[in-house]
């Protein structure tokens, strides 16, 4: 391998073809936000979720709300342009706070489980396709902690 692959590059290629993959794509709304609408939208709206093309905004004020009602469709027509397909085809607004989320708090406590049969099989057909017997055990090892692992905040 002349350099090593991106991991955003590797997980595409391990969930091509799966419901997780459209889960993946739909992520990068939140990375292309402040780029789409701009510092002094992404301060007033942060998105907060996407369902069947509907992305839910909150905005900080009535005023602001207005304001994007106005804005929505060439907010769209940016972030699918962005995102490199039509994935946005609706944006909801609604009353909210508008800050971004904070990486450098403490993490949520962590409840760790034992996987069942039918959750190790699924771990075992996701990573049965990669090649690579290395890549394949840190996937299977990544996959498992992440089912493994319950929030509990």
């Amino acid at each position: 391998m002349p350099r090593p692959a991106r991991v955003t590059d590797l997980l595409a290629a391990v969930f091509h073809g799966t419901p997780t993959e459209k889960r993946l794509n739909e992520g990068k709304i939140w990375l292309v936000w402040d780029s789409a609408v701009g510092k002094q939208i992404a301060g007033r709206a942060r998105p907060v979720s996407f369902r069947d093309g509907t992305l839910t905004v909150a905005v900080t004020s009535a005023p602001w709300m207005q304001q994007l009602t106005f804005l929505k469709k060439g907010i769209m027509e940016k972030l699918n342009a962005m995102l490199g397909e039509e994935q946005v085809l609706e944006i909801y607004l609604k009353a909210g706070r508008a800050e971004r989320v904070k990486t450098e708090t403490t993490p949520a406590r962590r409840c760790t489980r034992s996987l069942s049969a039918a959750e190790l099989q699924k771990i075992a057909e996701q990573t049965d396709s990669v090649a690579d017997p290395e890549l394949r055990g840190a996937l299977a090892e990544l996959l498992a902690r992440h089912m493994e692992t319950d929030s509990t905040e």
